[in-house]
């Protein structure tokens, strides 16, 4: 069977079945990506009252952490599907590989996750959902590798996406060099190749903020290995006078702690799509 009418079936047949405890729709699917010629599989959580045709739907993009894959999300925050039925959004967790650090790779071709998530995935999700197709319709958050992603991403791309957000991200890559994410693997050796480490941390980014509009939500707790970095991150941004909110709270780098946290980025993602 053609690949888009099969992927047109699912999704409808998903559609048509609620989950009764929370709901919401759930409907997993398989993109296919171009840049890395394979299906990535994608999770997407739809309000119960979603409808095809007219007033459409904002985006949240939620992006897991290394060694996590699309599923994550929702096993650490049930209550995702609730959100997207209370908010009225589309929320989409789509996969981003073990260790890619949603980059595309300076050193590894077969890594393009970057380019995935920004272009295939949002393209794909617009295509064959009832979505808001401007940026103040898009929002994209997430946790540890998946906040680094979610922050960089956004800048990156500022034309895509109106608002982003990190939990407990790792937000500067450059006082990693030696550990188990394989940083190395993305970006080449520190010894040989630290320019990439250096343009890809997500702390680095700030200059490209200046003068632009990107809503911007931060926190970690206070007893992640992460929290240095994301002070980095805050006082970069003070120092550039960039508008955002920062937030330390009690907590690990764990599950717990973002599946507590998603709740407050929600909110705030919600109040960006109703423009207050």
């Amino acid at each position: 069977m053609n690949r888009i009418i099969f992927l047109n079936l699912l999704i409808f047949n998903c559609l048509l079945v609620p989950n009764t405890a929370f709901a919401a729709y759930v409907d997993t699917l398989e993109i296919f990506s171009d840049v890395m010629r394979k299906n990535i599989k994608c999770l997407v959580i739809a309000p119960e009252n979603y409808r095809p045709t007219g007033d459409p739907y904002p985006v949240l993009y939620l992006l897991h952490g290394y060694s996590g894959n699309f599923a994550g999300w929702l096993t650490d925050a049930p209550q995702l599907r609730q959100h997207a039925d209370e908010y009225q959004m589309l929320i989409v967790c789509p996969d981003g590989g073990y260790d890619s650090w949603y980059l595309d790779s300076p050193v590894d071709s077969t890594v393009r996750y970057d380019t995935y998530i920004s272009q295939e995935v949002v393209g794909f999700v617009d295509y064959y959902y009832n979505t808001r197709r401007e940026r103040s319709g898009r929002a994209i958050a997430g946790l540890s590798m998946g906040g680094h992603g979610a922050i960089t991403l956004a800048i990156k791309h500022i034309d895509t996406f109106g608002a982003a957000g990190s939990m407990a991200g790792g937000l500067d890559l450059r006082p990693f060099k030696r550990n188990d994410w394989d940083l190395k693997g993305v970006l080449g050796s520190p010894q040989s190749e630290w320019e990439n480490w250096e343009s890809a941390s997500a702390v680095n980014f700030v200059p490209g903020l200046i003068g632009r509009n990107l809503s911007l939500i931060i926190d970690c707790g206070l007893n992640d290995f992460f929290l240095e970095a994301n002070r980095e991150m805050h006082r970069r941004l003070l120092q550039a006078n960039i508008p955002h909110e920062y937030t330390e709270r009690p907590g690990e780098h764990n599950g717990a702690y973002w599946g507590n946290a998603v709740d407050f980025q929600v909110l705030f993602f919600h109040k960006f799509f109703e423009g207050k």
